[in-house]
């Protein structure tokens, strides 16, 4: 077998028929930037968020960046940020002119750990940004409360997320606001970037929408020093036709997810933990061990694909030299990035696939000690 990580093109081929007439429909219609099919995708996915406001913007990171500046984030302010997640989530604070302020995660969950944001905040802290990693939600309510106390805003990442519940509720509204990723191999991806932002509030919403196109609300009237950040239409058209889907797609990953927990158990591989109030929708399946390297390799080796994320944290990176946190900074986070090994996830991998990369992970570790790595 020849196992990828993840088969994009077996998406478009389940729906290729739709796909294409929902592209040939935006093409015959003349409108080429934000217009109806903009605005009918913002309103399903808002819809599908249960929240009152959705926003597309260019791509995910635009969505941070655009959000953080309609929250008033600005140069000199602080922001939590987890220090265990991809470098956007800390690029879009730098845009803003802030400082990223890491908070290590919990090590169960991977995600930031509510119970240590309190002591990362300062006079300088105007917003707390967790990030919903590999598709498992944040414990929010703990988040929410000490930002309701500090008077201090949230606003959640979401780009891994698409469908993911906290105590029953989709992610969405929970927070101030929340950015999304239409990345393709997201959940839910579009043929190319594209991203938005939800939320509740209709001046956010305001905000964010005048943001993205050059700070306009009519042609030619500059309110404020905008951006260029629209969501295509012909990626709003693709991202109508595939959220249809995402409830069928997320249930096939949710049964893969299962088939490896009773596969993997007992094997020395730490897996996925799901806590009571999370309903993830496992856009990545991390599994940690100390040999991870050796493991990957021997997957390789049986033509598996294996992804890392993420192999640096984002304090380690020379991006972030200049804020002075050398190795050992944020222990946890550098574990996870030495150990985590993302197995195969999407909606199109079968069943047989699954238990051919459970097969080769047992026969790979039964030949590997923790001893032997390095």
């Amino acid at each position: 077998m020849n196992i990828p990580f993840l088969d994009l093109g077996a998406a478009y081929k389940e729906l290729q028929s739709e796909l294409e007439s929902a592209a040939l429909a935006t093409m015959r219609s003349g409108w080429y930037i934000l217009g109806p099919e903009v605005e009918a995708f913002e309103n399903d996915f808002a819809a599908y968020c249960n929240t009152a406001y959705c926003v597309g913007t260019g791509n995910g990171l635009d969505a941070l960046h655009l959000a953080l500046l309609a929250l008033g984030v600005g140069a000199g302010d602080e922001v939590i940020v987890p220090s265990n997640t991809y470098i956007a989530t800390w690029l879009a604070v730098s845009h803003c002119g802030a400082t990223p302020v890491p908070v290590e995660p919990d090590e169960a969950s991977y995600t930031i750990d509510p119970g240590l944001i309190e002591a990362a905040i300062t006079p300088k802290t105007k917003v707390i940004l967790p990030v919903h990693l590999y598709g498992q939600p944040v414990d929010l309510d703990p988040i929410l409360t000490v930002a309701r106390t500090h008077g201090l805003k949230v606003l959640e990442d979401a780009a891994q997320a698409h469908g993911a519940r906290y105590k029953g509720n989709r992610i969405g509204g929970h927070g101030d606001a929340v950015a999304w990723s239409f990345y393709p191999s997201k959940n839910i991806g579009a043929l190319g970037d594209a991203g938005a932002v939800t939320t509740n509030d209709p001046e956010i919403a305001d905000h964010v929408r005048v943001l993205r196109n050059y700070g306009s609300r009519s042609k030619y009237v500059n309110e404020v020093r905008g951006f260029n950040s629209r969501l295509d239409p012909l990626q709003a058209a693709v991202l109508r036709v595939k959220l249809k889907h995402l409830e069928e797609w997320n249930h096939r990953r949710k049964i893969i997810a299962q088939r490896y927990d009773v596969g993997l158990r007992g094997t020395g591989l730490v897996l996925p933990w799901t806590p009571d109030y999370s309903d993830p929708v496992w856009h990545i399946y991390a599994v940690l061990h100390e040999c991870r390297d050796k493991l990957q390799t021997a997957l390789n080796a049986a033509h598996i694909q294996t992804l890392i994320h993420y192999p640096t944290p984002p304090h380690l990176q020379p991006a972030y030299a200049s804020l002075k946190h050398p190795p050992g900074t944020f222990p946890i986070a550098e574990k996870i990035a030495k150990r985590e090994l993302s197995l195969p996830m999407g909606p199109h991998l079968t069943l047989d696939h699954v238990d051919y990369v459970i097969t080769e992970i047992l026969r790979a570790l039964e030949s590997i000690t923790p001893s032997a790595c390095s």
